[in-house]
């Protein structure tokens, strides 16, 4: 017998009942490639003047997450998360997309031999002039034979990787440590710091300050602990948004530990 949760996750998000804010949402059927990974993504359309969050929301926000239990013959999900907006409202900082989000990502199969099936639960904040939290359950479609135009512009818009590793310096703080980066570009609006798989660790908006024909970013790191901590600069992403584009740097080469200011 085929349960009621089953049948209504199945459902169109359009046939369930919508979170302010949200036009439609639905996971697309995507294709699978020549190593057997299904490629989809998240179609989430929201009404004008609505925005939605990066995986790094910035001053405040919630960003997306996902449960992937009901899908089937999967292994690993990698998402390709395309440039975000940079939204500013007063002194607040935020990272987004208005009116429609396109997030690909690549469903790695247990058995490369048989298909993945998707279903995701997922848990997001959506805001106008509120914000508000969102919940939705998706089944996506059988795959497709061919690959969707929609998620190939998706996926031109996740930023350009730059092999470069920036100089850094850390100093303990009161409550975590703070990362200065020399960063290589003078044409920066936001420089946002993450530290790859610690969501955890709250990363404060950077500063940043013209140095030499560089930019110095200066961005607070701070634990659940509200201490110190051995910060490792490999796991240090970088996202570089400016006029000219948005690039993505990878660790920095640590120069030393300066004094507490």
């Amino acid at each position: 017998m085929i349960s009621l949760c089953a049948i209504f996750a199945a459902l169109p998000a359009a046939a369930q009942q919508l979170p302010p804010g949200v036009e439609s949402a639905r996971l697309l059927p995507g294709w699978t490639d020549a190593d057997g990974n299904r490629i989809s993504a998240l179609e989430l359309r929201l009404e004008p003047g609505w925005k939605t969050y990066w995986r790094n929301p910035g001053d405040s926000g919630l960003p997306p997450s996902f449960e992937w239990q009901e899908s089937d013959n999967l292994a690993k999900i990698s998402f390709h998360w395309p440039a975000p907006e940079a939204i500013r409202s007063g002194d607040e900082l935020t990272l987004g997309y208005h009116n429609l989000l396109v997030l690909p990502f690549t469903a790695e199969p247990v058995d490369p031999a048989h298909p993945v099936e998707l279903a995701a639960s997922i848990d997001l904040g959506v805001c106008e002039k509120i914000c508000v939290p969102a919940h939705l359950d998706l089944q996506a479609p059988a795959a497709a034979v061919d690959p969707d135009p929609e998620i190939e512009a998706a996926l031109a818009r996740v930023p350009e990787p730059l092999s470069l590793r920036p100089s850094c310096t850390r100093r303990d703080i009161s409550d975590g440590i703070q990362l200065d980066v020399l960063l290589p570009r003078q044409d920066i609006d936001v420089a946002a710091m993450e530290l790859e798989d610690h969501p955890e660790i709250w990363v404060s908006t950077a500063t940043l300050d013209p140095e030499g024909t560089g930019t110095r970013a200066t961005a607070d790191f701070v634990p659940p602990s509200g201490k110190a901590f051995d910060l490792d600069v490999t796991d240090l992403r970088i996202t570089l948004i400016g006029a000219d584009g948005t690039v993505e740097m990878r660790g920095c080469d640590l120069q030393g530990t300066a004094s507490a200011g």
